[in-house]
């Protein structure tokens, strides 16, 4: 079946989409970025995605050539035209054509397009024994250089925590800030759990606000779970009962071992349970 991205306004062959290589996405990596999940042939939390795609935009200056409206209208056109019951689209905002240099005033003319991917059934090996992380070496860009809240399209620090975990045979890695704390994994947040209690970092500490995070932490609050934002460091992760990731792409992924330290529970009771939740959240 021919696959379709949305691009500029118009639904076309995913074959037909063109991009400038004087656009400052590809040279710069100056844009933003929404990746979304679709259950049942809606995709979950659009609203928040998109809002959070316009606040990353204003906070680069980056003009959104269209309303919220016309971008939710975009999607249930790509998920129609894609005929998807379940997957994963992405929302991409680049700063548009411009000249050599990174001076954006002659960008005149964003580009925006939504792709989409089926997703492959989760890694079933990990869902039954948990994912193995390290800590990557590279650090959480400081709040001060650039606030975690902005997904650009420039995840370079992301992309070398996860070449390390690759080539450490690893699942993933978690990265720390520059004062020692846990911030999260290479493309997902980490929730940790001790005594009963669920924690996840802060976004102070260089966590993503992620829209899973969120859900998760709002299924925490209705199953009567204690949960909390705090910072961490190694040692509370590497003495957690439990932890697992989150993630628009990934869902929720049990962690089994931290640094080859093995966690008291691979895939734990708080983790099954905040799991079902979440699959009843997402299908209702």
């Amino acid at each position: 079946m021919e696959e379709f991205c949305w691009f500029n306004g118009n639904l076309i062959p995913v074959g037909e989409a063109r991009i400038s290589v004087l656009d400052h996405g590809l040279l710069y990596g100056d844009g933003v970025f929404e990746g979304m999940r679709v259950y049942q042939a809606r995709t979950f939390r659009l609203r928040e995605h998109l809002i959070r795609l316009q606040q990353s935009a204003q906070a680069l200056k980056l003009t959104t050539p269209y309303p919220l409206d016309v971008l939710t209208q975009a999607c249930e056109a790509l998920i129609a035209a894609n005929k998807m019951d379940s997957g994963y689209i992405r929302l991409v905002v680049t700063r548009g054509e411009g000249f050599l240099g990174l001076d954006p005033k002659n960008c005149d003319t964003p580009n925006v397009f939504i792709l989409y991917r089926g997703l492959k059934m989760g890694d079933a090996a990990i869902q039954q024994h948990g994912a193995k992380l390290i800590t990557a070496s590279v650090r959480r860009t400081p709040l001060d250089v650039l606030d975690p809240k902005i997904k650009t399209l420039n995840y370079i620090n992301n992309i070398l925590a996860k070449m390390e975990a690759n080539q450490a045979g690893a699942d993933d890695a978690l990265m720390l800030n520059h004062s020692g704390q846990v911030a999260e994994a290479s493309a997902a947040n980490l929730f940790i759990v001790k005594h009963d209690v669920l924690a996840t970092p802060p976004c102070e500490a260089g966590a993503l606000q992620g829209i899973t995070r969120d859900a998760v932490m709002e299924l925490a609050i209705r199953l009567n779970i204690a949960v909390e934002e705090k910072p961490m460091t190694l040692y509370d992760v590497y003495n957690a009962d439990e932890a697992f990731l989150t993630g628009s792409g990934a869902e929720l992924i049990p962690v089994s071992q931290v640094d080859g330290r093995q966690l008291k529970h691979a895939v734990g009771p708080m983790f099954l349970k905040l799991k079902q939740a979440f699959y009843e959240m997402t299908h209702a």
